[in-house]
């Protein structure tokens, strides 16, 4: 049986990784708009961004105000982002706000304040996660797979 150590050991080391990058898609450094496809969208009048890849458009993401869960989806040892992941978000109740097909590496979801389910499906393998969401910081959830697969 593996000890709690060896089970938290990857997502401390994602997180390690994965804050920098953080930190760096925040920055104030300017941004070539040429490159950034990431556009405000809504599905049943939840507003939402998808996209972070390559630089700018991940520093675009990243400046990005008012969006209370930001969700991050990477793979492998090397934590390589993925783009190409279904999302979905409920709330308590079980009902269905959003529905994402292909979505990331990045996603950033306005919802009104309240405790949700999200699932995180890459090539059929689900990961799940609850966020309970308020007018305070950002909920950050990072969904990782183990293989490239």
């Amino acid at each position: 049986m593996k000890s709690l150590h060896h089970l938290l050991l990857p997502f401390v080391a994602i997180s390690i990784l994965l804050f920098p990058i953080a930190l760096n898609a925040t920055n104030l450094a300017p941004i070539d708009n040429t490159g950034v496809q990431v556009q405000p969208m809504q599905q049943n009048g939840i507003t939402y961004l998808s996209g972070g890849i390559g630089e700018d458009e991940a520093r675009a993401i990243g400046q990005a105000q008012g969006y209370n869960l930001h969700m991050t989806f990477a793979v492998g040892p090397e934590n390589k982002y993925i783009p190409d992941v279904e999302v979905t978000v409920q709330n308590a109740s079980g009902q269905t706000l959003l529905t994402l097909d292909e979505a990331g590496p990045l996603v950033y979801v306005q919802l009104p304040p309240g405790k949700y389910n999200v699932v995180a499906t890459r090539n059929g393998e689900a990961r799940r996660d609850t966020a309970e969401v308020g007018s305070g910081a950002a909920r950050n959830l990072v969904f990782h797979w183990n293989s490239d697969e």
